[in-house]
């Protein structure tokens, strides 16, 4: 009975004095973890530091990383070169003053050339710019106000009605979609003849109304901003219907069980749900419509209505631009970084815009 009880007295004294100088055993949660990257096992329920077993993670992706940089560097290449050091060389070229268009030599750095197309200073000669702010910068933005909303707002219409039609949808939808594959410059002949002084427009209506050749500015106004929503609307329209035909049909099976009109659809079902689509095209008409060039080509053959040299009254900013490219390089530069800047405003203000009506 002594002996039972003197080994036990020692049995307990010796798992007191184990305890006492045990290693206490980390505590980790088994799984990976993402502070040391590394996955942890327990492998043993004893109180050791090896209960557990850690590994390292191999990073599959990263390794491959070089096959992705490898597949984009074409992409990359060509972006860098057609534009991004474009984008840089004309930055620098508008704060060059005495550039030279061929070899690419200026003389000094300087801010006068932005001054000069606002008509602050003059130049090396003592003139002074008029028709950057008189005429390409006001023509532009009343192009944009005018033909981005009215655009934008009939190729919804159009879209909505193609989306509700289902016999003819796929000639119909070629049709519309003409305007968009046909040489602008054609179209733009098109469009002088139908509004030419003696043209199908006077002839229908028994007028003799000047609109194109010798016009008033604000009335040759007509004639292009219908050329421009014309030659616009098919690719919005595109991508109208693209997004009509993702819309689940059960919103406007209910819409129709509630007796919803038709207006009211559209424009708490149709609209919010093409938020995304209708972003996008904002977006692309707005940076198209300040880049406005090739209708202005097309339907005036010149900056002007009166047909003589010198008149600008139908300039646009991008007009100004290649007007100036080869003779005045660094004016031309001036007013490409000013319209650089306006565009990434307008697309800056649209995404702000957006973070509380497009819905995705």
């Amino acid at each position: 009975m002594l002996f039972n009880r003197r080994k036990k007295a020692i049995a307990s004294s010796g798992l007191a004095a184990q305890e006492l100088f045990a290693e206490e055993r980390p505590s980790y949660d088994p799984g990976y973890d993402p502070e040391n990257k590394r996955i942890v096992t327990l492998v043993s329920n004893h109180a050791s530091k090896k209960a557990y077993r850690t590994r390292g993670i191999e990073d599959i992706g990263a390794s491959n990383n070089w096959k992705g940089w490898l597949y984009l560097a074409p992409v990359i290449i060509l972006v860098a070169i057609f534009l991004i050091y474009p984008l840089i060389n004309t930055i620098f070229i508008a704060f060059t003053g005495g550039y030279e268009y061929a070899t690419g030599k200026f003389d000094y750095l300087t801010f006068d050339n932005f001054t000069y197309i606002f008509g602050l200073t003059t130049n090396a000669a003592g003139g002074r710019e008029i028709n950057f702010v008189n005429y390409a910068i006001p023509n532009t933005f009343l192009l944009v106000i005018i033909t981005v909303p009215v655009s934008i707002f009939l190729a919804l219409i159009i879209s909505v009605a193609l989306n509700s039609i289902p016999w003819f949808k796929k000639f119909l939808q070629t049709l519309f979609f003409l305007p968009y594959v046909t040489n602008s410059i054609a179209v733009g002949m098109v469009f002088s003849v139908i509004f030419d002084t003696n043209g199908v427009i006077n002839y229908i209506f028994n007028t003799s109304t000047t609109w194109i050749y010798g016009a008033d500015p604000k009335l040759a106004y007509i004639p292009l901003c219908l050329y421009i929503i014309w030659g616009s609307i098919p690719y919005k329209i595109l991508i109208f219907l693209s997004g009509l035909q993702g819309i689940d049909k059960q919103y406007y099976q209910a819409a129709m069980i509630d007796s919803t009109p038709h207006w009211k659809v559209l424009w708490k079902i149709t609209v919010p749900l093409l938020s995304p689509q209708i972003l996008y095209i904002m977006i692309t008409s707005f940076i198209g419509s300040f880049k406005e060039y090739t209708h202005i080509v097309g339907l005036f053959n010149g900056p002007g209505t009166l047909g003589t040299a010198g008149d600008p009254n139908m300039e646009t900013i991008v007009y100004y631009i290649y007007d100036n490219l080869s003779t005045n390089t660094s004016y031309a530069a001036a007013a490409a970084v000013f319209l650089f800047i306006v565009i990434l405003i307008f697309t800056a203000l649209q995404f702000w815009a957006s973070k509380k009506k497009v819905h995705y």
